[in-house]
C-alpha cells in the first residue's frame, strides 16, 4: 500500500509521494508530452489514497510545470519548453499603414510545400492520413447518385440549403444563432475573407490586422491594393485592445475593416478570451469598423467544448464570420462559408461575380457527413491526436533547439510558433533546411513590415516519432548559426 510506503519516507508527505510516482513516469518517458495522466478518481482508487491527496499531488506537479490541466478534459503531460511571454502593450503603436510586398518569399515557400521530398513542416494543412477519407468518398459517391442532376448543377449563392442548415445548427456550439439564409457557402475560408475584403474596401484603404497573421491574408490584401496597419497580438490574449483603440482613435487613413483569427490564431495558436471578444466587437462597433472574423480552427479545441466566437457578441450585424472544413475534414473539397450579418446581400453578389458558385458534389458530401453525426465523432478523435502531437513536437523543440528558444502553447489546432534567439535568421535557416530536405514557414512571412526575423511556424499535424530527427536537424542548424 502507498500509505505504508510513505511511512518509510518520513521526509515526504503523502501527496508528494504520489506526485513523485507520476513525475518518475514522466521523466522516464513512460508518460510522454501530450499524453493524458490518470484521472484523479482512477489514481485515487489505484493507489488507495484520498481524492484530495491526488488533487494536491497534481497541483504540485502543475507548479513544477510537469503536467497541465485542460478544461473539461483532464490532466496532460506538459512539454518542456517555456512558452512565449505576452507581447508588451505598446502605448503608442505605429500609425503609418504598410504596403504589403511578400511575393518572392511567398512563392518560394508555397512551391516548396508541394515538394513530396521535403518534410512538411510548412503549410498549415492537416495530415490526410488523419482524415475520414473513405467515409467522405462514400458519401460523395452516394450523394452524387441520389442527387443525380443536382450534383452536376450550379449550387448558386447562397449554396446548398442542406449544408447551410447543418452549419446554422452547429453555430449554437460557438454561441451564435442564425438561420440557413444567413449563411453563404464559399470555396474555402480564404475566399470568404477575400469576398469580405472586396465588399468592405476600395484600393488604398487600410485593413487593421493582428500581428503576426496568416501570410495568405497579407497576400490577398496586397493583391487588392490595400494597406495594413499591424496591431500587436499575444498568444494568450489575442489582439491588443489598448493598441487597437489607440489606432482607431488616431489613425488618419480610412480604415475599411479589422481582420482577426479569434480562436487558435495562425500562427500563434492563441485563443482570444471571451471577455476580450466582447470588448473587441463593442470597440469596433463604436468606430463603425466591420470585423472580419476567421474561425477556421475553432472546431479543433483540445478541450471537449469548442470556444465561442466574437460574432456571438455581435448585436448589429457588424461581424462577418468566416470558416471552412479545410482544417478538419477535406482541404481539397474547398468548402467554406461566411455569415456576413448586414453585409450578406453584398457578399452574395460578390460571390456570384467572382466564380458563380462553389462545387456542388463536395457541398452535398459534407452536408451528409454533418447530418449523420460523423463529424462530431471525427472531431473527438482528431482533437486528442493533435493535442498529443503538438505537445510532442514542442517537447522535441525543447530538447534540440538553442537555449532561450520559446514556443507557444496552443489550446487547439496543430501549429506552433517558435521564437529563437535574436541572432538566428529564420530565412537563413530556411535555406539550410531546404538543402537537407525540410521545409517550414519563416517568420517574416507573417508580417507586412518584416518582423519576426528570428521566428518560424511549424506544423505538428504530420508528427511521427521518426520525424523527431527532422526537428533535431533544425535545432542543430539553429545552434550552428549561434556559433
Amino acid at each position: 500500500m502507498l500509505k505504508h510506503e510513505c511511512q518509510q519516507v518520513a521526509s515526504q508527505t503523502l501527496y508528494e509521494t504520489v506526485a513523485g510516482r507520476i513525475a518518475y513516469l514522466v521523466e522516464e518517458g513512460t508518460l510522454r508530452p501530450g499524453e493524458r495522466v490518470p484521472s484523479i478518481r482512477s489514481l485515487s482508487k489505484q493507489l488507495g489514497v484520498s481524492i484530495n491527496t491526488v488533487k494536491e499531488a497534481y497541483s504540485h506537479l502543475e507548479d513544477r510545470r510537469l503536467i497541465e490541466a485542460r478544461p473539461q478534459s483532464g490532466y496532460y503531460v506538459r512539454a518542456r519548453l517555456p512558452d512565449l511571454p505576452d507581447e508588451p502593450v505598446v502605448d503608442e503603436p505605429a500609425l503609418r499603414p504598410t504596403e504589403v510586398s511578400l511575393g518572392k518569399v511567398y512563392r518560394m515557400v508555397m512551391k516548396d510545400q508541394l515538394n513530396p521530398g521535403l518534410v512538411p513542416f510548412g503549410l498549415a494543412i492537416p495530415d490526410p492520413e488523419l482524415l475520414p477519407i473513405d467515409k467522405l468518398n462514400r458519401m460523395l459517391s452516394s450523394a452524387s447518385r441520389r442527387a443525380r442532376t443536382q450534383a452536376v448543377s450550379y449550387a448558386l449563392p447562397p449554396g446548398s440549403e442542406k449544408l447551410r442548415t447543418q452549419i446554422a445548427r452547429r453555430a449554437l456550439s460557438c454561441g451564435c444563432t442564425f438561420s440557413p439564409d444567413e449563411v453563404l457557402i464559399t470555396s474555402g475560408c480564404v475566399e470568404a475573407v477575400v469576398l469580405a475584403l472586396r465588399v468592405l474596401s476600395r484600393p488604398g484603404d487600410t485593413i487593421l490586422v493582428e500581428t503576426p497573421i496568416y501570410f495568405n491574408f497579407l497576400q490577398q490584401i496586397e493583391d487588392l491594393g490595400l494597406k495594413t496597419l499591424e496591431i500587436p497580438a499575444s498568444s494568450r490574449d489575442g489582439i491588443s485592445l489598448d493598441a487597437l483603440g489607440y489606432a482607431l482613435e488616431h489613425t488618419q487613413d480610412r480604415i475599411a475593416a479589422c481582420l482577426v483569427i479569434s480562436n487558435f490564431n495562425n500562427p500563434l495558436g492563441g485563443q482570444v478570451p471571451d471577455e476580450n471578444k466582447r470588448r473587441l466587437v463593442e470597440l469596433l462597433e463604436q468606430y463603425q469598423v466591420p470585423l472580419i472574423e476567421d474561425d477556421i480552427y475553432g472546431d479543433l479545441s483540445f478541450a471537449d467544448k469548442r470556444p465561442v466566437v466574437a460574432k456571438a457578441y455581435d448585436r448589429s450585424g457588424n461581424v462577418l464570420l468566416c470558416s471552412s472544413f479545410s482544417k478538419t475534414l477535406a482541404p481539397g473539397y474547398r468548402v467554406g462559408w461566411i455569415a456576413a450579418g448586414r453585409y450578406q446581400e453584398q457578399i452574395e453578389r460578390a460571390k456570384m461575380l467572382a466564380n458563380v458558385a462553389t462545387a456542388t458534389p463536395t457541398q452535398l458530401a459534407i452536408a451528409e457527413f454533418l447530418s449523420t453525426g460523423g463529424y462530431d465523432h471525427h472531431l473527438r478523435t482528431i482533437r486528442r491526436v493533435y493535442a498529443r502531437q503538438v505537445a510532442q513536437m514542442a517537447d522535441a523543440i525543447g530538447r534540440y533547439f538553442p537555449v532561450d528558444t520559446r514556443v507557444t502553447r496552443p489550446l487547439g489546432g496543430f501549429i506552433l510558433w517558435v521564437e529563437m534567439p535574436q541572432q538566428i535568421s529564420a530565412m537563413k535557416l530556411y535555406e539550410q533546411a531546404r538543402q537537407v530536405g525540410i521545409t517550414f514557414a519563416p517568420g517574416p512571412l507573417f508580417s507586412a513590415s518584416g518582423k519576426y526575423q528570428n521566428c518560424i511556424r511549424l506544423n505538428a499535424a504530420f508528427w511521427r516519432d521518426e520525424i523527431d530527427g527532422a526537428v533535431a536537424t533544425l535545432g542543430r542548424l539553429a545552434q550552428e548559426q549561434l556559433r
